[in-house]
């Protein structure tokens, strides 16, 4: 099997990487996993935050975003707190994931964000900070 970030670039990709297949496949085929691609579409979360929303233990949560992570479909990133405790969070960092199957097998292109230095998102570069 073979994976490719074919126009990738143009798009958004952000690195000459090649893409997981097996990781990317494995992990949109958990339905935990995509649970937490859905919980972090529109923010960045924590474990806890994670295992809350989509009703998994923390234990599992901690598995799948490792999943995630690997499979480069999900960034950590940290969350300052005024308090001092700072935490990991995880956010989603792909737009499209497109699977084809070819003369070599199956291939992978993800898509990712347009890095838009005005725009701002609830996540990206950026550290968050709470008052948690």
């Amino acid at each position: 099997m073979s994976a490719t970030n074919s126009d990738a670039r143009k798009r958004g990709w952000h690195r000459d990487e090649p893409v997981d297949t097996q990781a990317v496949l494995a992990a949109l085929d958990d339905d935990a996993c995509r649970a937490i691609l859905e919980a972090t579409t529109e923010e960045a979360l924590t474990a806890t935050e994670l295992s809350d929303r989509c009703d998994i233990p923390m234990s599992t949560a901690y598995r799948k975003v490792e999943l995630l992570t690997d499979a480069d479909l999900v960034e950590e990133q940290v969350r300052i707190n005024t308090t001092g405790k700072h935490a990991t969070e995880y956010a989603k960092n792909f737009d499209d994931v497109r699977v084809s199957v070819g003369d070599d097998g199956f291939e992978i292109e993800l898509t990712k964000p347009d890095a838009d230095p005005d725009a701002q998102s609830s996540y990206g570069s950026t550290p968050a900070v709470a008052d948690d």
